[in-house]
């Protein structure tokens, strides 16, 4: 009885330590905020719609990218970071991945073994790399980077994607603003146990795009399931951002004018991209 009340003291003086590093880095963020938020995003961090456990969220600082982190679904709600082309493809080798000291749960880089699923990056390697070093690609192997994915989705669909922003989008313009994360089913309990060790399992994840080049900046988006073959067009999962908004519960680019707003969340254009000439074509490792 001793050693198990001991125990738990022990555990309890663990997690007490950890929430203490949970509120201070949540209160240097805030002091930070001012600071790195040009640097990585675009018209406001993204928001929560209502306050409610499955929606709150601490802003984690990386070199490169920001992540919204959710310790109720153990999960990045939001990844946001800025690309642009870049004349020198060649990046480092491949970093190792790595435990997040910040994240109120343990997630260990061996948490997704024997799961059926994929660390799946949400602020990729490469374009993190090319763009912002060698630190920020090592950063983005910070399994508070990383959430579920199925192997079709991450290592054919989702990577297709990511190859069209960085190949074919960042050369069309200045710069672009990127914002993604994973899709949740509307009741949480529906989900809860859906679980590979702490992590809550998506059904689908996002992807927000936007060229913020002139007073008439240009959006795409995308919701990518998690059952897809890998082969599809990328052109099928086009979404509106307020769709996105609507199944996460999250308000991007909050500091939008409502006239600005409702273009470019609530219309599907995607004049400007030339996303035809490449929705079809084949990832490069495959």
């Amino acid at each position: 009885m001793g050693k198990s009340v001991s125990r738990w003291r022990r555990q309890g003086r663990r997690f007490g330590i950890v929430l203490l590093f949970v509120i201070a880095g949540t209160g240097l963020w805030e002091f930070q905020e001012r600071q790195h938020k040009d640097a990585y995003t675009w018209m406001g961090v993204p928001t929560w719609e209502e306050f409610s456990p499955t929606t709150v969220h601490r802003v984690l600082r990386n070199d490169g990218y920001l992540v919204g982190w959710s310790d109720v679904r153990v999960n990045p709600l939001w990844v946001s970071y800025q690309v642009a082309a870049v004349d020198d493809s060649s990046i480092g080798a491949r970093p190792n991945f790595q435990a997040d000291w910040r994240t109120l749960w343990p997630v260990g880089t061996d948490s997704y073994a024997g799961s059926g699923y994929d660390r799946g990056h949400l602020a990729p390697n490469y374009a993190i790399a090319a763009v912002h070093g060698r630190s920020a690609q090592v950063d983005t192997f910070l399994m508070s980077n990383m959430t579920p994915q199925r192997p079709n989705l991450n290592r054919q669909l989702w990577q297709r994607l990511e190859e069209v922003v960085m190949d074919h989008f960042a050369p069309r313009f200045d710069r672009l603003q990127v914002i993604t994360g994973p899709v949740f089913p509307e009741r949480f309990m529906d989900n809860v146990f859906n679980r590979v060790g702490l992590v809550e399992v998506p059904s689908a994840f996002y992807k927000i795009i936007v060229a913020p080049h002139s007073e008439a900046p240009l959006a795409l988006a995308f919701i990518m399931p998690q059952d897809v073959r890998g082969n599809e067009p990328l052109d099928d999962y086009l979404v509106t951002i307020d769709e996105i908004e609507a199944l996460t519960g999250l308000n991007f680019f909050p500091e939008l004018t409502a006239e600005v707003e409702s273009v470019l969340e609530g219309e599907l254009r995607i004049q400007g991209w030339a996303l035809e000439e490449v929705a079809k074509r084949p990832g490069r490792f495959q």
